[in-house]
């Protein structure tokens, strides 16, 4: 069901000013990173020899913290075989003046620059082989020109851009530091924005909450030709007034993500489980949760979604270093080894690293 919202609509900000923004005021804030509380729990890697393609990732400055390329590389020098990343945009190194509409190619050049100096090294993942940016696809056609410098900056590595929709019109049920407008999906000029992607060959990662589906299905069923990935397996709200809900979350997002895969433009990231949004509190513990315990709460969710979407419309992410918060990243891929341990080689290639590179076109990795 589409909202329709009655009585005075908040307050869209102008374009260019980057609504986005993750601390905007009152913006919700992730829960910490504890790298002695995560130091409680370590596990080897299994099956080690599975190549994977990290489909979601971060890298960021100040003032979020840093989580720089050293320290993604860190992250996953724990046995598992990560032959290539896909990084996400987050608001990270904007320029500081010009034109605000190209005030986030400085995120693309940061990170472009941050994947030649992991090209160069002779091992270890290629790290952000593929790039999706931020661009305010509100500002309509004029976003094109902006558009086109991305796909420069990004050095060949550019894919696509995500817009974040989600958006609750309770507070208590907002789990993205984002701060987006209500219904941007379907605003008139953001759809503008949104027609100039696929004559670019460029994809939409799209990030909206559960409640939110419908929109996302709207539009893409107007845009059949635009490759879209949902992620998070669709932001299913824990929290809030959802928390004491799950059984009609869980109906409520299955229904959703049923329609959505009608459109077979749309693929589906499996991972964000770690967020507070979801409502596992792993985070709260005493002890960081081992890949066990991950599997066992994340099982339904992968399972549901695979089903509904297939594994070859399906690709595994870590969403580090927001999920560092609930667990380290070598128990993230072992737990989605054993959830997935029985099931075909076919299956698992797919979820693991040949989605994301058809999806994104890495070629070989």
């Amino acid at each position: 069901m589409l909202i329709v919202w009655y009585g005075r609509r908040p307050p869209v900000p102008p374009i260019g000013d980057h609504t986005l923004n993750a601390h905007a005021a009152g913006a919700v804030q992730h829960p910490a990173v504890r790298p002695e509380w995560l130091a409680r729990n370590r596990e080897q890697a299994i099956e080690p020899d599975l190549p994977i393609i990290d489909a979601h990732h971060h890298l960021w400055g100040p003032p979020r913290g840093t989580y720089l390329l050293d320290d993604y590389i860190a992250d996953t020098a724990g046995g598992h075989d990560i032959r290539a990343t896909v990084f996400i945009e987050c608001k990270t190194h904007y320029r500081a003046d010009g034109d605000p509409l190209f005030h986030s190619l400085g995120e693309t050049e940061f990170v472009a620059d941050a994947a030649a100096r992991a090209a160069a090294r002779p091992a270890g993942p290629r790290v952000a082989k593929g790039i999706v940016g931020g661009a305010d696809l509100r500002a309509g056609a004029a976003i094109r020109p902006v558009l086109e410098a991305h796909i420069a900056a990004g050095a060949g590595r550019f894919r696509g851009i995500r817009n974040i929709a989600a958006w609750h019109p309770d507070p208590a049920a907002r789990g993205s530091i984002a701060t987006p407008p209500p219904m941007l999906m379907l605003d008139p000029a953001f759809r503008e924005g949104f027609a100039q992607l696929a004559p670019l060959g460029l994809r939409f990662d799209a990030w909206a909450y559960h409640t939110q589906l419908a929109e996302l299905r709207d539009l893409a069923d107007a845009f059949p030709d635009t490759p879209i990935v949902l992620n998070h397996v669709g932001g299913a709200i824990g929290i809030g007034p959802y928390a004491a809900r799950r059984r009609h979350v869980e109906e409520t997002w299955r229904d959703a993500l049923r329609s959505l895969a009608h459109c077979p433009n749309v693929h589906l990231k499996l991972g964000g489980l770690g967020m507070r949004l979801f409502g596992f509190g792993f985070h709260e513990g005493a002890a960081p949760p081992d890949s066990s315990r991950l599997a066992d709460a994340w099982r339904p969710w992968i399972e549901t979604c695979v089903e509904i979407f297939g594994a070859e419309r399906c690709m595994f992410e870590s969403n580090f270093p927001v999920d560092k918060a609930s667990c380290g990243y070598t128990e993230l891929w072992n737990a989605f080894k054993r959830i997935t341990a029985g099931w075909s080689a076919g299956e698992r290639a797919s979820l693991f690293h040949g989605s994301a590179a058809r999806f994104y076109a890495l070629g070989e990795t």
